[in-house]
């Protein structure tokens, strides 16, 4: 079973999404709130497998709630649902440890498809979030620097920057991928190396713009 929580401020919302899910025999409901503040009270203390997290909602909000628990190391696989398509949230909610990002108009079989691809380290760009993204990559790309043309990645390393759009440290890729935790040094460093820059933000960046993602 794939326990989910629900954080959306609508409650009409959080009924529809309970009622959906609750249709699929491999989803449990794990739990609802309807603000930030008690979305990152409630996750902490329970058991959940997905994170289904709304961007504004009252008192803290999505990108809040990414951080607070991502601080806490409390923060469960997250896919963000949301109607706002902006860019700039997107990278927010990356940055943040998002692993997934749907806009709110998905069919029942995408967001079912969606919430196992996550509980299973997956990461999930609806196409029409991804090209928002594309966009904001687009609009930053003179404010870092990278290679126009990085060198190709590895398989290996194409899974390695996936998890790590995810949000995972070295040591969670490490255990995911069944090895040691200094050989994931060793990939993301030449991953940061083959694309020219810096940090495993832009990293990700990269890989987005490259179609890896």
């Amino acid at each position: 079973m794939i326990r989910v929580f629900i954080a959306d401020d609508q409650l009409l919302i959080r009924q529809g999404l309970r009622a959906l899910l609750e249709i699929d025999r491999d989803i449990e409901i794990a739990g609802e709130a309807g603000d930030g503040q008690e979305t990152i009270e409630r996750v902490e203390s329970g058991q959940v497998d997905v994170l289904l997290l709304d961007v504004r909602m009252p008192k803290k909000s999505g990108i809040d709630v990414l951080r607070e628990l991502g601080a806490r190391n409390a923060l469960p696989p997250t896919l963000v649902l949301t109607t706002f398509e902006d860019g700039e949230v997107v990278l927010d909610a990356i940055r943040a440890g998002a692993r997934g990002f749907l806009l709110k108009d998905v069919s029942f079989e995408q967001l079912a498809g969606a919430i196992r691809a996550i509980a299973h380290g997956g990461t999930v760009f609806q196409p029409a979030v991804t090209q928002r993204l594309l966009e904001s990559v687009d609009r930053l790309r003179n404010t870092f620097e990278s290679l126009p043309s990085p060198d190709p990645l590895t398989e290996r390393e194409i899974e390695v920057v996936r998890l790590m759009s995810g949000g995972y440290s070295n040591r969670e890729i490490a255990h995911a991928l069944g090895t040691a935790e200094g050989t994931i040094k060793n990939h993301v460093s030449s991953i940061l190396s083959k694309m020219g820059v810096r940090d495993r933000t832009r990293a990700v960046l990269k890989a987005l713009e490259a179609g890896l993602l």
